[in-house]
């Protein structure tokens, strides 16, 4: 009896001691819930001076390489032109990155970062876009491209700089550019539309399985997945893939003029070298040998915009545990 005596006790503090912590837990969740949607502030962004970076880099190796003296030395003109640059009102070089997935998701970023430098940039600076991405959904890439446009409408200079690939909806945001350069080879051009998918209707009737669409519109649906295609739907399907490749050349001309259509627009795509002759990019130079050159006359500053994160995202991160959702 006194072993079932302290059994008991024992569970009922072990079942107080549980509903304590789910009180709490389920306190935090709803403060953060709360918080969330209160918050204005949906995000962070995050701004690194360049020439500060480069110059530190520069140190430490001459550090490394140096004489005490020729430091030394060093040290003293480096100071000097640091006072002399202060007087001096410099132009700036905005630095931003994409990194294109099929959705262009970083368009949700790319946004936020453009209203943050038009806010502040005027004629005499510069945005410069490292741009990395082979193309993916019309939509998401023809939004990216607008987000750029914005900046060539307020009269600021923008460079695009290709060091891997801009094909299809990359190229669609890198044409955009007062002027692309791109690494020797690097992938550029890709001006084409693309559009698969399987059909398993042959399968379903296999083993009589009935697919049954209904559709209010005659092209509301062209092609599917489970139904039986028929050649009408096919031909206006292809139709609207060869509207959608003539608005992508309309496109490219009216921001790369000097380009011949009938030549590029192929869907094929060009190594940097390549894309010099056919005029889709003006210069061969990496982003690295741009941006070091561009800091002796400029101020670099690169913006990266980071969206706020759930409070499940924070309480993982605290945890020291991550999930990806595919």
């Amino acid at each position: 009896m006194a072993f079932l005596s302290e059994y008991g006790l024992f569970l009922a503090k072990t079942a107080t001691l549980v509903a304590a912590v789910l009180a709490v837990v389920g306190g935090v969740v709803m403060l953060a819930r709360h918080g969330e949607g209160r918050s204005e502030n949906r995000g962070r962004l995050n701004i690194r001076h360049l020439n500060d970076s480069y110059e530190s880099m520069a140190f430490a190796l001459k550090s490394a390489t140096l004489s005490k003296k020729a430091l030394k030395q060093y040290r003293k003109t480096q100071k000097a032109r640091e006072k002399q640059r202060e007087k001096i009102e410099r132009r700036r070089v905005f630095v931003l990155n994409f990194h294109g997935d099929l959705r262009a998701s970083a368009v949700a970023s790319l946004r936020e970062e453009v209203t943050a430098v038009l806010t502040v940039a005027q004629p005499e600076d510069e945005v410069m876009l490292r741009l990395e991405s082979a193309g993916g959904l019309v939509h998401g890439y023809g939004l990216a491209a607008a987000q750029l446009l914005r900046i060539r409408d307020r009269q600021i200079g923008l460079t695009v700089a290709v060091d891997k690939v801009a094909a299809s909806g990359g190229y669609m945001m890198a044409c955009v550019a007062d002027r692309i350069l791109a690494a020797p080879f690097a992938v550029v051009g890709s001006i084409g539309v693309i559009a698969q998918l399987p059909n398993f209707n042959r399968l379903l009737k296999k083993n009589e399985v009935d697919f049954e669409q209904f559709m209010a519109g005659e092209f509301k649906r062209t092609v599917t997945v489970f139904g039986e295609n028929t050649e009408q739907g096919r031909r206006k399907f292809q139709e609207e893939i060869e509207d959608t490749h003539q608005l992508f050349k309309e496109f490219v001309k009216t921001h790369r003029p000097s380009v011949d259509l009938d030549q590029v627009a192929t869907g094929e795509h060009w190594f940097g070298a390549r894309a010099l002759e056919s005029r889709l990019v003006d210069e061969l130079r990496t982003s690295d040998d741009y941006l070091l050159a561009a800091s002796n006359d400029a101020d670099l500053y690169e913006l990266s915009y980071t969206g706020k994160k759930s409070w499940l995202a924070r309480l993982m991160a605290h945890t020291g545990e991550s999930r990806e959702w595919l």
